[in-house]
């Protein structure tokens, strides 16, 4: 009876600590996801979101060691950004659906292409198709004294809606959306 037992009990934790021994997490990620939301009032719903993961510099130059100058890029790192307006929105100019989309752009040193387009849930920009736009713009790229380490988006009120600001190293682009009330 006592070896029965026994044998149970080692079954049983030979058992556990395989499954145990199977429940592994990652660490950090080395560019965390972040959220962007544009609220015109601080208790008001959010008119845009956008999903991002932000990118470290860590000694490395935008335009050529990241985000290349010329070539399409996610917008971000990991999945590619993911932008979901609340409403419908002009973007530069050109009337874009409420819904949620992803957002590319093709850096530039002194023009920055913001492209928002109908495919969602992809890895970076492999496979971006750009019979999928839905529209595209350009928008300048300015400079800052200050350099800023990781990739970052926040929102600026303008009337009648907001500018998406875009950061990263000195570069700064603003992108704007605006709305039919």
């Amino acid at each position: 009876m006592k070896k029965t037992l026994v044998a149970m009990l080692f079954v049983a934790a030979l058992s556990f600590g395989t499954q145990v021994q199977a429940q592994k997490f990652s660490g950090l990620d080395k560019s965390p996801a972040d959220i962007a939301y544009y609220r015109p009032e601080k208790n008001a719903a959010p008119l845009i979101k956008v999903i991002y993961s932000r990118p470290q510099l860590k000694d490395r130059v935008v335009g050529i060691d990241l985000a290349p100058y010329g070539e399409v890029w996610r917008t971000g790192a990991n999945e590619a950004t993911e932008i979901k307006l609340y409403q419908d929105v002009s973007f530069g100019g050109k009337p874009i659906e409420a819904g949620t989309y992803s957002l590319f752009t093709i850096p530039g040193k002194d023009e920055w292409t913001i492209i928002i387009n109908k495919d969602t849930d992809v890895w970076g920009a492999f496979s971006y198709n750009e019979s999928n736009d839905v529209a595209r713009i350009n928008v300048p790229a300015k400079t800052d004294s200050k350099s800023l380490e990781s990739f970052s988006i926040i929102f600026a009120p303008i009337d009648g809606g907001a500018n998406m600001i875009m950061g990263w190293d000195k570069a700064r682009v603003e992108v704007p959306f605006t709305y039919a009330y």
